[in-house]
């Protein structure tokens, strides 16, 4: 919340409406990690089918930015617009029209099979019944960069297809050898490291509790408690 309030206050000073929304930054947003794969869950959410995380948080930036553009009046009018554009397919389509102008491929919007698909997987079960205690970004982040998806150094090569599907989150009960998350590898290597990763990034014990999803929304003279 401090750096929320110093975030608003250089805004303000510059003469840019600012707002701040506050939200859970204990556990990866959705259940996609890696480039190809956020971008197919990307395109899901533009249709209306993100997980339930994703759709809440993007929801709330964007009304905010509706209500700073002034196209809504307030958080109601503001939601049924953005419910509204999801619901026709013209958020859709205008991902289509960005992905055009930048010169990429389209077709993507209709078929996410398109993008780049890591050759190898491995689901990733729970060794042990209980709550998840947590789901840590930074090592599933490092995970990525073990995978070949990210940089150590500048002219590092990038292997768009990699990552992580995680579908657990924070204070759920899972069952031994559930399947918690899925990685995708380009080698047995990756499947290994990936693994190491995960055996970092959760942990299960008896009982757990996760931050508020969205918990604040702050502006310059007004502080709200969402959660």
């Amino acid at each position: 919340i401090g750096l929320a309030r110093t975030m608003i206050a250089l805004g303000e000073a510059a003469g840019c409406r600012t707002v701040a929304v506050v939200t859970a930054m204990d556990r990866p947003l959705g259940h996609a990690c890696g480039n190809a794969l956020e971008v197919e869950e990307a395109i899901a959410g533009l249709r209306g089918e993100g997980p339930a995380d994703l759709m809440t948080v993007t929801c709330a930036l964007g009304a905010e930015l509706l209500r700073a553009a002034g196209v809504a009046a307030d958080a109601v009018a503001a939601q049924a617009r953005l419910a509204e554009v999801l619901r026709s397919g013209a958020a859709l389509e205008r991902f289509r029209q960005m992905i055009e102008a930048q010169g990429g491929n389209p077709a993507i919007v209709d078929d996410p099979a398109a993008l780049p698909q890591a050759p190898h997987r491995a689901v990733y079960e729970a060794p042990v019944a209980g709550v998840i205690m947590t789901v840590s970004p930074r090592p599933i982040g490092h995970g990525i960069i073990a995978l070949g998806g990210g940089r150590t150094r500048l002219d590092d090569a990038v292997d768009p297809s990699v990552g992580f599907v995680v579908t657990v989150k924070p204070g759920q009960r899972v069952a031994r050898d559930e399947p918690l998350a899925t990685i995708h590898a380009r080698d047995g290597a990756g499947i290994a490291a990936g693994r190491r990763a995960l055996d970092e990034a959760i942990t299960i014990g008896e009982a757990g509790a996760s931050l508020p999803l969205v918990s604040h929304r702050i502006t310059a003279r007004w502080e709200e408690v969402l959660a």
